[in-house]
């Protein structure tokens, strides 16, 4: 079965009203130390309005603060210019930049993990969530975040996100503080193969997928791979390619 078939093969409640998609962003972290890639997952709360019980990557909405953050570096030109494809509003460099600081500040709100690197100065911020980070005495990179995939959730769901997926290592886990926001009630490294034995949503076993083509011998993500950009149209989901050039 094609990915864009399993995705249309979900039952899917539609008797919520419609709404426009929010800006989100999710974090894929591989840690490839043994040879093979685990990636990290979490389940969500049974609480939770969006996708309860399942297991996803870490990730969640951009705030305004995600667009007023310094980070210590630049996402590579080419990320970049994926990320500008089809943005929905005025599409700008700060926006693309903020979806890979929200997907880095979510990541360390559900889970504890800080990534970026060790600085001797933090710098300031009004958002708690930044400056809780920053106590810690790190800075967030983006020029080792890889944009892997997007997907815009189908409407009349409880929320609609337009999320971008960002690729890193966990050699750029600079360490864990706390167990996160509760958000998240287990979490788990897992092999590509283990993954499929865990109540996944639809849209991360699908990511999950992508990423297996993504990665390359050595466990770095290919360049010369288009990312995959899922939406729906006319009740179907749809996939489409955004080029690397």
């Amino acid at each position: 079965m094609d990915r864009t078939a399993q995705l249309n093969a979900v039952k899917r409640n539609l008797d919520n009203p419609n709404m426009r998609p929010k800006d989100a962003a999710s974090l894929l972290i591989v840690d490839g130390s043994d040879g093979t890639p685990r990636v990290l997952i979490g389940r969500r709360h049974a609480k939770q309005k969006f996708v309860p019980n399942k297991y996803v990557f870490p990730g969640g909405r951009v705030e305004q603060a995600d667009s007023r953050i310094a980070p210590d570096d630049e996402l590579a030109g080419s990320e970049m210019a994926k990320l500008l494809h089809d943005m929905k509003g005025k599409a700008s460099p700060v926006r693309a930049r903020a979806l890979a600081l929200a997907a880095i500040r979510e990541t360390f709100e559900e889970t504890g993990l800080l990534i970026g690197k060790q600085a001797s100065v933090a710098p300031a911020s009004r958002s708690e969530a930044w400056r809780t980070f920053f106590e810690h005495g790190v800075v967030p990179q983006l020029s080792n975040l890889t944009f892997i995939a997007r997907a815009i959730t189908p409407p009349r769901r409880p929320r609609r996100y337009d999320t971008r997926f960002f690729l890193v290592s966990a050699e750029q886990v600079v360490r864990r503080v706390g167990e996160g926001d509760g958000e998240f009630t287990e979490l788990h490294w897992v092999t590509f193969e283990e993954a499929r034995l865990y109540d996944l949503h639809a849209m991360t076993r699908t990511i999950l997928d992508d990423l297996a083509e993504r990665l390359d011998s050595s466990l770095k993500p290919r360049n010369d791979v288009p990312v995959p950009y899922y939406f729906s149209r006319n009740g179907l989901f749809l996939r489409e390619l955004i080029s690397h050039s």
